[in-house]
């Protein structure tokens, strides 16, 4: 099975890139929602949220703070950090994704 993120992780896809480190990979939306949009991907293939595990779960945190990293790097303080799990739910790509969102006013409810 082929996976776009794996794909864009591996560099055969080309991407925006935001951030880069041993377990994560950022990136700009190519279809943005906010004036800044990025995802935080775990370079891991694991499909989902609910795919996350006590022995997979360490790059989750490590996830967060590349979001705390790269937000004050950009000086964004007010961001959504969104999580889609299921195609019912809205996710396109079965791998760990996390949208950041920016320099909108966010609605409640979302969706």
């Amino acid at each position: 099975m082929s996976c776009l993120f794996c794909s864009i992780v591996s560099g055969d896809i080309p991407s925006n890139k935001v951030y880069e480190d041993e377990l994560v990979y950022a990136f700009y939306d190519i279809d943005p929602q906010a004036p800044v949009h990025f995802l935080v991907i775990p370079k891991e293939h694991i499909p989902s949220a609910g795919a996350v595990t006590p022995e997979n779960s360490a790059v989750v945190a490590h996830c967060f703070e590349v979001i705390a990293k790269v937000t004050k790097e950009l000086g964004i303080t007010d961001f959504r950090v969104v999580s889609n799990c299921g195609l019912q739910a809205g996710q396109s790509v079965p791998h760990l994704h996390f949208h950041v969102l920016a320099g909108r006013d966010m609605t409640w409810p979302p969706g």
